[in-house]
């Protein structure tokens, strides 16, 4: 039985046993904002396997052996069932995947610095002023958040959009509004995991929360005398949805891990990876629009916290062991859910995408007998499968030591209208900013040909 939903609750029961919140807010604020305008009905989702740090395409899915060793790296291409779809051969298990999933290999735009590479790859937008120091915050929110804005409220109350275990930290929803953040999960591979922020505040019991939402009435009625604007209006019809989503056991059930089966949650892996693609997968089968996987630090003891894959003398960081360390834990999850979504007959309403902000300098660099590389936007990798897309295909190439495209030169808009096309979001509709002004979803980009 699950612990967290014994049988049918009513209302108040539910609210006993805890809220609903995201990144500390609470979701009666978030839904009260939330825009009813520009909503799509589609009923697709994506999962983006989010490799922050940025991974290196040389040594993931754009080898290349034949390169002077300088360049070619430690790892050699191992062959999938479709001819020149190769990866690398730290990845045995999607290397079986050839004919359910395509790879990209010809990505680039400008951005050096981490948060800068991360919001031209979600939001679509080139920041104005980069910031070398990695601190920069989107100006526009990511494609997440504009999902959630399009989609609209969830089936059953389902928020449209949640970060595993935690949202991007550089993007922000601005001008959208703070309903449109994404969920925050926690850790799924936690032995004592339960839906996110599903506690009372200390010291609130049942009383008190009953007798605030009683009060709630006069405070309404004060606060529209105040508002001239009308900015209030549906405020009401908003925390009703709220607390909808709150009593529906609908909402608990699709983050519940813990009613898979033991032999489902091994195949995915015991590990932050494996058990967050398996996290992403029920949501997206629930009807959440986008799930991102931050994936950083497989486990709490990782030394190889994220992708960035530079030398570091101090604490030894390397290249090689780094992937040889992380890449079991990515390619047993993201096998797992890719093989998943297929046999569950979910390849046409789920694309699965696995990327980071930029690739990595094809030069190695040595030192202290460590390798490394260092960040380089010009070329980079994505992998992509399901979504109803052309699968077994590699669209674009680099020159011969994975520089620069030489073949279908593809930019990040490019990758995202193909996404917001799956989404049924249309890339060339527009949003309003905080001054009244129209905002292009994409301002440049096209939905990727080979694929769609």
């Amino acid at each position: 039985m699950n612990p967290f939903c014994p049988g049918p609750l009513r209302r108040r029961e539910f609210l006993r046993a805890g809220t609903l919140a995201l990144g500390g807010i609470g979701l009666e604020q978030v839904m009260a904002a939330r825009a009813k305008a520009g909503k799509t009905s589609a009923n697709t989702s994506v999962i983006l396997f989010w490799m922050w740090g940025g991974p290196s395409h040389l040594e993931t899915y754009d080898l290349k052996p034949l390169a002077p060793s300088e360049y070619r790296g430690p790892f050699r291409p191992i062959a999938t069932d479709v001819p020149g779809l190769d990866i690398c051969e730290v990845f045995p298990r999607q290397a079986r995947l050839g004919k359910r999933i395509s790879l990209v290999r010809s990505l680039h735009h400008e951005m050096s610095a981490h948060n800068d590479g991360s919001i031209e790859l979600l939001t679509g937008k080139t920041p104005e002023r980069p910031d070398p120091t990695s601190t920069a915050k989107s100006e526009h929110p990511d494609f997440g958040m504009i999902a959630s804005r399009f989609r609209g409220r969830g089936r059953d109350g389902l928020p449209q959009y949640v970060g595993i275990p935690r949202q991007p930290f550089m993007t922000r929803p601005t001008y959208l509004g703070l309903s449109h953040m994404a969920v925050a999960t926690g850790d799924p591979s936690d032995k004592a995991y339960r839906p996110p922020n599903l506690t009372l505040a200390a010291g609130v019991n049942a009383a008190r929360l009953d007798e605030r939402r009683g009060l709630l009435p006069q405070f309404d009625r004060l606060r529209r005398d105040l508002d001239l604007a009308g900015s209030l209006d549906g405020v009401d019809q908003f925390r009703a949805q709220a607390l909808d989503m709150l009593t529906n056991p609908a909402v608990a059930d699709a983050f519940e891990v813990s009613r898979e089966s033991d032999g489902v949650r091994d195949r995915y892996g015991r590990h932050l990876w494996g058990q967050s693609c398996l996290l992403a997968r029920r949501l997206a089968e629930a009807g959440v629009a986008v799930i991102t996987i931050d994936a950083l630090a497989p486990t709490l003891s990782d030394r190889y916290f994220s992708w960035d894959d530079h030398i570091n003398p101090t604490t030894r960081w390397d290249l090689a062991d780094a992937m040889r360390y992380r890449a079991p834990f990515m390619d047993q999850g993201i096998a797992a859910l890719i093989e998943d979504i297929y046999e569950r007959g979910l390849s046409e309403r789920i694309l699965v995408v696995a990327a980071g902000e930029f690739g990595r300098t094809p030069r190695l660099v040595q030192r202290d007998g460590l390798i490394g590389r260092d960040h380089w936007p010009a070329a980079q990798s994505a992998l992509v499968a399901g979504g109803g897309l052309r699968m077994g295909r590699v669209v674009g190439a680099t020159n011969a030591k994975g520089e620069y495209p030489a073949e279908r030169p593809l930019t990040p808009q490019d990758l995202l209208a193909t996404i917001y096309r799956h989404l049924g979001v249309d890339p060339k509709a527009t949003l309003v900013d905080f001054f009244g002004r129209p905002v292009p979803l994409l301002h440049s980009g096209e939905p990727i040909r080979e694929l769609v």
